[in-house]
């Protein structure tokens, strides 16, 4: 799983009961509330900020390729933000992975930069409102998380 620490964090962790027997690891940003939230999983720290940051995304670029390589993922699951971009396409074009896409459930009138970003590139798109991301390809409504 990769996305940004903050509410992404916790749109994933909400997952933690399927997660439980299941191999998982977590990038995200080597944050205070990240750190705690994340204890007791496998977890690679990314460069934060990402905002109108090149070289911080670039540095991302290069741990996404670094963790994509090691863990060999069966799938990589992403809520949003800077990190889930280049994790997608490293996934999908370079090691032909499945992405899936969970958007947030605050964004029911539009999509997401990140969901637009990653389109192209994502396996399956995951809605918690059945507004969202109308009309788009591989989507899957399935409703509130809480």
């Amino acid at each position: 799983m990769t996305c940004s620490s903050g509410g992404h964090l916790d749109q994933l962790l909400i997952l933690e009961p399927w997660l439980r027997n299941r191999d998982v690891a977590i990038a995200t940003f080597n944050k205070l509330d990240a750190a705690s939230r994340v204890r007791g999983w496998r977890c690679y720290w990314l460069a934060w900020p990402t905002n109108r940051r090149v070289l911080n995304n670039c540095r991302n670029l290069f741990r996404a390729w670094q963790v994509i390589r090691r863990e060999r993922p069966d799938v990589i699951i992403s809520s949003g933000a800077a990190p889930a971009v280049p994790f997608f396409y490293l996934a999908r074009l370079v090691w032909g992975i499945p992405t899936v896409y969970l958007e947030c459930l605050d964004r029911v009138d539009r999509p997401t930069l990140t969901a637009r970003l990653v389109r192209p590139v994502t396996s399956m798109f995951v809605c918690q409102s059945s507004s969202q991301l109308a009309g788009w390809p591989r989507r899957v409504d399935i409703g509130p998380s809480r």
